[in-house]
C-alpha cells in the first residue's frame, strides 16, 4: 500500500517537473518577445502624453471650447495606447487573445453604440461644430425658433443667451440638423426701411432725400450704393423701400440702425415738408 503511494508520488513529482521544465522553456524562448512588447507598450504611452500635449496646442486657436478640446485629445491619446498594445499583443504572437479582444471590442462597441446613441449623436454634432466653426462664443444666431448670443458649446448642447437673458440649451444634434442664421459669419448686414409718403409728394426728390439721409447718418461702403423702390400705391400712400449695408455681427446693430434710420428719414421728411400720411377711416351715416 505504502510503495504505491509512494510510486504515485514520484510519478506526480516527475509531471511536475516536467511542466516547471517546459514553462521554463517557454519563458526562456519568448522572454524577448516579451521584453520588446513591454518596450513597445511603454512608448506607446508616452508617445499618447506628447500627442494629447501638441495635439491640444494645434487645437487651441480652432476650438474654443476646452470641453472639446479634451475630449478630442483624449480620444486621440486613448487610440495611441489601445495601438501599442495591439503591437505588444501581436509581438508576442497571441493571435489568439488578440482575436478575442477585437470581438468583445467590437461587440461591446456596438452595445455602447445603441444605448448612447442620442448622446454619441450630439457629442459628435458638438466636435463638428466646434471643427467647422459653423459657430463661436459671442455670434448672434438664429436656430430652431431661438435667437440669441452663443454663450457655450459643451459635448452635449449649444447654450443661447436670448435678448431677454433667459439661457436656452439647444442638443447639438438639432443644431446640426436643422436651419441655422449666424450672423457673425459676416461682416456686413443690409438693412431694410419701408415708408410711405402722400400722393401728392415729389417722389424724385423723396428718393433724393431719402438716400442723402442715409449716407450722411452711416458710414456707407461707396462701392454699394444705396438701393431705392417705390413698392406700391398704398391705400393713402406711396409706399417705397430703402436698403444699405452696414457694419454688424449682430442681430441687436440691425434693430439699432433700422431704427436710427427711420428717426433720421422722419426728421429730413419733416425738415423739407414732405408729409408721411397715416391711414384715414372715413363713416358714412346711412340715411
Amino acid at each position: 500500500m505504502k510503495e504505491g503511494i509512494i510510486v504515485q508520488f514520484e510519478k506526480s513529482y516527475e509531471h511536475l517537473i516536467e511542466k516547471l521544465a517546459g514553462w521554463m522553456d517557454t519563458i526562456i524562448i519568448y522572454l524577448p518577445n516579451f521584453i520588446i512588447a513591454i518596450v513597445v507598450f511603454i512608448l506607446a504611452y508616452f508617445l499618447s502624453r506628447l500627442v494629447k500635449k501638441y495635439l491640444n496646442k494645434f487645437l487651441i486657436g480652432r476650438i474654443t471650447e476646452q470641453s472639446v478640446r479634451s475630449l478630442v485629445t483624449t480620444t486621440a491619446s486613448i487610440l495611441v495606447v489601445l495601438g501599442g498594445l495591439v503591437l505588444a499583443i501581436g509581438v508576442m504572437n497571441l493571435s489568439t487573445v488578440l482575436k478575442s479582444m477585437l470581438a468583445g471590442a467590437g461587440v461591446a462597441g456596438l452595445a455602447i453604440g445603441l444605448a448612447l446613441q442620442s448622446s454619441l449623436s450630439n457629442t459628435f454634432s458638438g466636435i463638428y461644430l466646434s471643427l467647422k466653426s459653423y459657430i463661436n462664443v459671442g455670434d448672434w444666431v438664429e436656430t430652431n425658433g431661438y435667437a440669441g448670443t452663443v454663450a457655450e458649446v459643451n459635448l452635449r448642447n449649444t447654450v443661447i443667451r436670448e435678448p431677454d437673458n433667459n439661457l436656452v440649451m439647444i442638443p447639438n444634434r438639432m443644431m446640426v440638423e436643422n436651419p441655422l442664421k449666424n450672423y457673425g459669419l459676416t461682416d456686413q448686414i443690409r438693412i431694410i426701411v419701408e415708408c410711405g409718403v402722400a400722393y401728392g409728394s415729389d417722389l424724385e426728390q423723396v428718393e433724393k432725400l431719402t438716400k442723402q439721409a442715409i449716407q450722411e447718418n452711416f458710414d456707407d461702403d461707396e462701392s454699394k450704393e444705396i438701393e431705392f423702390h417705390y413698392l406700391e400705391f398704398g391705400d393713402s400712400s406711396i409706399n417705397f423701400q430703402t436698403r444699405f449695408w452696414i457694419d454688424a455681427k449682430v442681430n441687436t446693430t440691425i434693430l439699432e440702425s433700422r431704427s436710427k434710420a427711420i428717426k433720421v428719414i422722419k426728421k429730413t421728411f419733416d425738415d423739407n415738408g414732405i408729409n408721411i400720411p397715416f391711414p384715414i377711416r372715413t363713416i358714412y351715416k346711412a340715411n
